[in-house]
């Protein structure tokens, strides 16, 4: 159930960012970079407390409307959010613990990658993130988190449909760039001395 979760969750971020429902992609996308431009702006907590407060002025006047509506209208209807107060959201033990196990097998990979790279267990992997790490020094000098994250959510809503529609164009250039760096690799590991060489599975 758990992997069936995932797949449907993967499905429902690649519609978002392909633009499948423009309205539902342009809501979720102007919502996350005004959040993320406003913790540029302001503290988590503040803007939390905004985000939290918002809402809660929504739900107070809309209540109090339809109370109005209703003691005009001398209709019994009730109350607004009644179907939503009577929806069950607890979350399940066993749902829970699902998503934990998951989230652990995702975990316990990651320590895994990281130990076989920090320990050397293959020189040219190991050189690859200390290439990407002193990169991302550069990156961290010009950029703060904050920064990051607002160029990382405007690059997911434009660049899928940007490569949708040019991807035959794209993916051959990639390809001339994958081959070079594999052919520069080839030609480090070359140079490297026979112990440090990749070590090919049988």
């Amino acid at each position: 159930m758990c992997s069936v979760d995932v797949v449907r969750f993967g499905l429902s971020v690649h519609d978002l960012v392909h633009w499948r429902d423009p309205k539902k992609s342009g809501v979720v996308f102007g919502l996350s970079l005004l959040t993320l431009l406003s913790l540029a702006a302001f503290s988590v907590i503040s803007v939390i407390s905004y985000l939290l407060l918002t809402l809660l002025c929504v739900t107070i006047t809309f209540r109090i409307y339809k109370s109005v509506v209703q003691a005009v209208q001398k209709s019994n209807d009730g109350h607004p959010f009644k179907a939503l107060i009577e929806k069950d959201v607890s979350v399940p033990p066993e749902t829970f613990r699902k998503h934990v196990d998951n989230s652990l097998t995702y975990i316990n990979r990651f320590l895994k990658q990281m130990s076989r790279l920090f320990l050397v267990e293959d020189i040219i992997d190991s050189l690859k993130l200390a290439v990407v790490m002193w990169l991302l020094t550069y990156v961290g000098a010009v950029f703060n988190g904050i920064t990051i994250l607002i160029l990382a959510d405007i690059l997911a809503f434009t660049v899928p449909p940007f490569y949708e529609k040019y991807k035959t164009q794209i993916d051959h250039y990639l390809e001339i760039a994958r081959k070079q760096i594999n052919t520069t690799m080839a030609k480090l590991q070359e140079k490297l001395p026979g112990a440090m060489k990749r070590t090919k599975a049988d």
